[in-house]
């Protein structure tokens, strides 16, 4: 990816965690960005719903590939520390104010989006339950626990926005961790 269209992403990226999709305008992407006008129309003719679709791909495999990587190489536990650790790290770095973007999208219920906010999902659920596969949890267990991770660390985020506080996060930890021992 260039560096002005890779810039313009991750401003979209940054604005849908921290203003919603109503939130990524093309003249927010742009200021926040420093990217010329004449850009966008380069970088995206398919205008602002391309540059959604380009910023919601970018975070969902950005989450996805971490989450793949620790639960191929380490335990399940590992992996859902690392989601939430990031996270946790996320919030603290900007103030409580930037949220999941996938949520943002799945909240707006953006049709045109909704495949890839599904897919990404999907993806954070598999990664996850597929570690716990691997680590000896029964399948359908498996899919359930990572349901009910991805769900309450997501719920978590929501409640550390609206508190100002990391605290829901290490509560989701704290009492989801033991889930992933058998």
């Amino acid at each position: 990816m260039r560096d002005t269209k890779r810039r313009m992403v991750n401003s979209a990226v940054v604005l849908l965690r921290e203003r919603g999709v109503s939130g990524v305008t093309v003249e927010a992407v742009l200021e926040h960005s420093g990217a010329p006008r004449g850009s966008v129309y380069h970088h995206f003719p398919g205008g602002r719903a391309e540059m959604l679709s380009s910023a919601v791909l970018l975070a969902g495999d950005f989450i996805s590939g971490l989450l793949e990587k620790v639960a191929v190489e380490g335990s399940p536990q590992a992996a859902f520390d690392q989601f939430v650790g990031f996270w946790k790290q996320a919030m603290v770095a900007s103030d409580h104010l930037a949220g999941c973007p996938i949520v943002a999208v799945a909240v707006d219920t953006r049709e045109e989006l909704a495949d890839v906010v599904r897919e990404t999902f999907d993806r954070w659920r598999e990664a996850l339950r597929d570690s716990m596969v691997r680590h000896g949890f029964p399948a359908d267990t498996a899919r359930r626990r990572a349901t009910l991770l991805i769900s309450a660390v997501e719920g978590a985020i929501i409640l550390c926005r609206a508190q100002r506080d990391s605290g829901p996060l290490d509560d989701v930890r704290q009492e989801l961790g033991p889930l992933l021992e058998l």
